[in-house]
């Protein structure tokens, strides 16, 4: 796999009110947070072009990630690195779950730039991460989506049904993958296509 000079790394949702444990619930992937960092530091460092996006909620005083809520903000890792790259950065800002619904339009930022790769990571893994590759894929974006990258939270749906936060994650992965979606990959198979990409040039 081979990542383009010019993909773009969406960070999608890496907001401090994901830690409320008795509000979402056990989580998995102890190691998201590290290999999202590992990613943005690689883009930053490469000159690509990075989007954060964050979740203003508008379910009112009920909700972690409500506008002008400490739960709001973005994690402390994610916000010590923002604006230190030498690439195009961009921040979206939305309530739904596909980033692109958010304000600026991410669709038209990243066309604007010749961008047809995207990487997407960050938080919920079958929720926000997946609508956005999927409607990414749809869109027409080569989408790679590095499962490491990124964590969920068990649910409960109808008819008394319950599922493992590890249980949606291989759905999703097995969704996006096998429908065509995205690329589902690890952190390290995205470095070494930075690496191949970059082989590539020279």
């Amino acid at each position: 796999m081979e990542i383009a000079e010019n993909a773009a790394l969406v960070v999608v949702d890496v907001q401090k009110g994901f830690e409320e444990e008795e509000y979402w619930g056990e989580r998995n992937n102890p190691d998201a947070e590290r290999n999202i960092a590992v990613l943005i530091d690689l883009w930053q460092a490469t000159g690509r072009p990075v989007v954060f996006v964050r979740h203003d909620s508008v379910e009112g005083a009920r909700s972690p990630l409500r506008a002008g809520h400490a739960g709001n903000d973005f994690k402390d890792f994610v916000e010590e690195r923002r604006g230190k790259g030498s690439g195009p950065e961009l921040l979206v800002v939305k309530s739904v779950n596909s980033a692109f619904y958010g304000e600026p339009s991410l669709d038209a930022w990243l066309r604007g730039r010749g961008v047809g790769q995207i990487v997407v990571a960050g938080i919920q893994t079958n929720m926000c991460n997946e609508t956005t590759a999927r409607m990414g894929g749809n869109l027409g974006y080569d989408v790679v989506f590095p499962l490491d990258a990124m964590h969920t939270f068990g649910l409960e749906g109808p008819y008394g049904w319950t599922a493992g936060a590890d249980e949606l994650t291989r759905a999703t992965a097995v969704s996006l993958h096998g429908g065509g979606f995205a690329r589902v990959v690890a952190t390290e198979d995205v470095v070494r296509g930075v690496s191949a990409g970059a082989a590539g040039v020279r």
